[in-house]
């Protein structure tokens, strides 16, 4: 959305030498983002790890004027800005410590469904990759048909998993790694477009931006950051994917991976993944649904009265009233919906677990005992 502080939103993003942390740090200490451009020197030069260099850069004028540039190619293709504090900012990213301060989309996609999850995998995809991926999604439409399915667009699984989410009537994302003003590669321009009806183009980098290797390595983190689980269907010995998978593990998503022949070279990344205890074991729709908690089962009764656990801190009745309100949740949306990163919210969950309050199911799943 379009807003009075979307020109230096733009601009701070586009600052030489202001990375996500910088940018955040700045976005702390002054609180507005017109702010930081119209600041006295004095105040920026008194935050810790702004020099006297980065502060030049702030003020130069070029800055802005690239933004009112890009300002105007947003309006003019009727995109869509999302700023990190922004509610339609895709939640699951706000706990990332990398995650881009800015994105621009096109498209009607919610990036904030209830389930999401990453379908990615190798550009040489073989037929038995192609195929598990279809039967995949089309049973996953099945049984969940409010899911969401993330990819980058490529060749290959990518663009496999979103005409399968198109054929099934899912809700489909492409993380770009360059512009909105340009379609990579090519040949999958159609299903971009017909992607913008019930799905969106995502990307964290402005128009002009080509599509670069590096581009690739920075949009791999988005993939993993946006979803719940993260599939990989088939990959090689090294590859994006692989990497996709690390970043995943670092951001306490669950990975999947599709085992394959031991010789076959597409599985060799997947049955290392599995190997190397980094990746489930991925072989039906059933126990992927099972191990992400996401069985529809009838509700037990549950506790009323807090009292009953007198010696809960603050932060356990917080987690507590939550599940008490559903009959579970995934580690990852009560991180996002307290607020709290990941890591610190497992030693509260361990304490509960202890306790007898709660108790932990696979997949990263907690309901109450």
């Amino acid at each position: 959305m379009i807003t009075d502080r979307s020109l230096y939103r733009i601009a701070l993003t586009q600052i030489r030498g202001i990375g996500v942390m910088h940018a955040r740090n700045l976005m702390q200490v002054i609180g507005d983002e017109e702010a930081i451009f119209k600041e006295d020197v004095r105040k920026l030069e008194a935050i810790p790890r702004i020099s006297r260099r980065l502060i030049g850069e702030i003020r130069d004028p070029g800055v802005l004027k690239k933004a009112e540039k890009e300002l105007e190619f947003i309006a003019d293709n009727k995109l869509r800005l999302l700023f990190f504090t922004d509610e339609d900012y895709p939640q699951r990213l706000t706990q990332c410590i990398d995650a881009p301060l800015l994105l621009y989309a096109k498209g009607n996609a919610d990036f904030n469904h209830q389930k999401t999850i990453s379908v990615i995998g190798t550009r040489n995809a073989t037929r038995y990759g192609e195929e598990f991926c279809k039967e995949f999604i089309e049973e996953l439409a099945g049984r969940l048909p409010d899911i969401q399915i993330i990819s980058g667009l490529a060749y290959g699984i990518d663009i496999c998993a979103h005409r399968a989410a198109l054929k099934n009537n899912l809700s489909t994302v492409a993380v770009l790694a360059h512009g909105l003003d340009r379609i990579y590669p090519q040949i999958h321009r159609q299903t971009a477009v017909e992607m913008l009806q019930n799905g969106a183009l995502l990307t964290e980098f402005p128009g002009g931006t080509n599509p670069d290797k590096h581009n690739f390595v920075k949009r791999n983190r988005i993939v993993a950051g946006m979803a719940d689980a993260v599939v990989v269907i088939e990959s090689g010995e090294k590859g994006g994917s692989l990497t996709t998978a690390d970043i995943a593990n670092s951001y306490y998503r669950e990975v999947f991976a599709l085992p394959g022949r031991i010789r076959d070279k597409m599985s060799a990344g997947c049955n290392r993944l599995i190997s190397d205890n980094k990746a489930l074991l991925l072989h039906s729709i059933d126990d992927f649904i099972s191990h992400m908690g996401w069985e529809e089962s009838e509700k037990q009764p549950l506790p009323e009265q807090q009292e009953l656990f007198p010696d809960l801190s603050e932060e356990e009745v917080i987690i507590f009233e939550k599940l008490s309100r559903t009959d579970s949740m995934h580690v990852n949306t009560l991180s996002i919906e307290l607020n709290v990163p990941v890591s610190e919210l497992f030693m509260t969950l361990l304490e509960l677990e202890v306790k007898n309050i709660i108790v932990s199911l696979p997949g990263g799943i907690y309901r109450l005992a």
